[in-house]
């Protein structure tokens, strides 16, 4: 079953991968040295059929069956765990499904990341592959390995992306501007010199002008009276 079935409530994935070509190889190379095991037992195993070389080069001739059908199971095992991991990233969590007869699922709460780590190497660069660690609050103990993967750092950039938004911090959180507090603007003097002053008191009096500025304003009007 895919994520995308497996989804909660107003849950949407934002970001999503899968393992890469060079997982199987990554993942089999103990089984190559089996399987070059197997043939070398063979190239050892004496001709003859009878006595005890026979008897010796049937024991053999088993053990090279026994490391050659080991090596290409667990081979083919890899190859249909490479076809079917999928990793998503949703407004959400960080999910993993990975596996085929032991099958590993993994949903990491997005709010309890605490850290996401992004391993590529020279070869990776070039092919487009690498390794990722999601870590939690648990520190190591938490951590979740994605091995090679199919775009990490984009995949990396997906979950803190969201984690940014979540947190208020990044580009999706909604952004209030900040308005300067408008001038307070003294009222046209009017005709009545008298009531002007009185104006220019309760100016004074609420603190929209300075006593300095109140003076100034009361000399210059009674010059005109």
């Amino acid at each position: 079953m895919s994520i995308a079935d497996n989804l909660i409530a107003d849950e949407a994935i934002e970001f999503s991968t899968e393992k890469h070509w060079m997982a199987p190889l990554r993942d089999s190379w103990v089984a190559l040295l089996l399987l070059l095991g197997a043939f070398f037992v063979n190239w050892l195993s004496p001709d003859a059929s009878t006595g005890i070389a026979g008897t010796v080069g049937n024991l053999m001739d088993l053990v090279r069956l026994g490391l050659f059908v080991w090596a290409v199971g667990w081979i083919a095992y890899n190859i249909v765990v490479w076809r079917t991991a999928e990793f998503a990233v949703t407004n959400l969590r960080v999910i993993r499904e990975e596996g085929f007869v032991s099958r590993r699922s993994s949903a990491t709460l997005i709010t309890g990341i605490s850290d996401v780590k992004s391993t590529v190497g020279m070869m990776g660069k070039g092919l487009g592959y690498g390794d990722l660690e999601v870590y939690t609050q648990s520190g190591n103990a938490g951590a979740d390995r994605f091995s090679t993967i199919k775009k990490p750092e984009e995949f990396r950039s997906a979950i803190m992306t969201r984690k940014m938004a979540d947190s208020g911090r990044g580009p999706a959180a909604a952004t209030t501007p900040v308005v300067a507090p408008a001038a307070v603007v003294a009222p046209a003097a009017p005709a009545d010199p008298m009531a002007a002053l009185n104006s220019l008191a309760d100016l004074r009096d609420r603190g929209a002008i300075t006593p300095e500025e109140y003076e100034a304003k009361k000399a210059e009007l009674l010059a005109r009276m």
